[in-house]
């Protein structure tokens, strides 16, 4: 039988990162459809660290956002919770809105994740930090993952032609290629992908933002989507990984230099060896001791999104630990005559 560690330390806390995210998407309601993205980026941050401001860890935030765009977001260094002597450490990746122009615009997937990580001993990070913009995706279900395990000849493989991993795919789970669904971001970038997989016949469904759910969806059992691919924000590829870990899906990940002065940069930075190297998601987000926590801003592949009927806002949100495998599926009933989150820009609890 396995050790665990003595005191099991994620299962102790794992309910105060579900209400972290929890009270993002209800601090995000009032900016749905309103056309501001950064302020919605903003009330979800502002809730984020109220609740974590009130958790007995040393935590830090390893990967963040506000990269690519200047975003209001919690950002990489940023020390979290009381830092009590004794209090344990974790890693923490964020994305408080996956989805900002989907919020902005009133658009469904969207949603709020946190993916926490107590770090082993030997001093390795769990989450890795990547410092490029995007990456080259291809995420897979658990039934593939084990498919590839026994037979690593199969092209389950980042740089394979994506008719030859629908194909596999196909077979793997006895489906007709027509009924493989594959999911894929829409940018220019991908366009050259989105039209091999017109070509080979596949079902695509394409999302204009928000892919960590996107990614995970192929290893959710409740999800419709068998592939991910394409080329995405290197923050959320971590935060997918570290979700994937706990459903047992795979995925594949190469960095994407945007262009000649980001791979300069990345080169300079050490990067340069690995610049062609193929992730996995066991890399990206190392050990057992995660938990990943979502709750729906808007409907996306993975969650529902917030409902407000009269004086109940009810939330839908997954919690997850990579050690037990465990999924949970938790719907909660707010009422808002009662219902108080504290924010860290006012410091005391209020009403929504």
């Amino acid at each position: 039988m396995k050790d665990f560690p003595p005191q099991d330390i994620e299962r102790q806390i794992e309910m105060d990162f579900l209400r972290a995210t929890e009270q993002a998407a209800l601090n995000t309601l009032q900016w749905l459809g309103k056309g501001q993205k950064e302020k919605a980026d903003e009330a979800a941050c502002d809730a984020i660290r109220g609740m974590l401001d009130l958790m007995d860890i040393q935590g830090e935030v390893v990967i963040g956002e506000g990269i690519k765009d200047q975003a209001p977001g919690l950002f990489k260094g940023e020390k979290v919770g009381t830092w009590k002597e004794g209090a344990p450490r974790f890693e923490i990746a964020v994305d408080p809105v996956d989805g900002t122009t989907n919020v902005s615009k009133g658009m469904s997937n969207s949603i709020s994740c946190i993916a926490a990580a107590f770090p082993p001993e030997d001093g390795r990070p769990c989450l890795q930090d990547i410092p490029a913009f995007y990456m080259k995706k291809l995420a897979y279900p658990l039934e593939v993952r084990h498919a590839w395990i026994k037979d690593p000849s199969l092209p389950i493989d980042i740089n394979a032609p994506i008719e030859e991993v629908i194909d596999v795919t196909a077979k793997i789970l006895g489906k007709g290629v027509r009924d493989v669904v594959v999911c894929v971001l829409d940018r220019p970038r991908n366009y050259d992908l989105i039209e091999a997989i017109r070509r080979k016949g596949a079902s695509l469904r394409m999302i204009v933002d928000g892919d960590i759910t996107a990614a995970m969806a192929p290893a959710m059992q409740t999800s419709s989507i068998n592939l991910y691919a394409g080329i995405g924000g290197t923050p959320e590829c971590i935060l997918s990984a570290a979700g994937l870990r706990c459903l047992g899906g795979g995925m594949r990940a190469q960095i994407w230099p945007r262009d000649e002065d980001e791979r300069r940069s990345l080169i300079k930075q050490g990067w340069g060896d690995l610049l062609n190297h193929q992730y996995m998601s066991k890399d990206l987000a190392r050990g057992d001791n995660i938990v990943f926590a979502a709750t729906g801003i808007s409907h996306s592949p993975l969650l529902k999104g917030v409902n407000v009927q009269g004086t109940i806002a009810t939330t839908h949100s997954v919690l997850m630990r990579a050690r037990s495998g465990t999924v949970r599926f938790i719907e909660a009933h707010h009422n808002l005559e009662r219902k108080t989150i504290h924010l860290r820009s006012t410091q005391i609890e209020r009403r929504i």
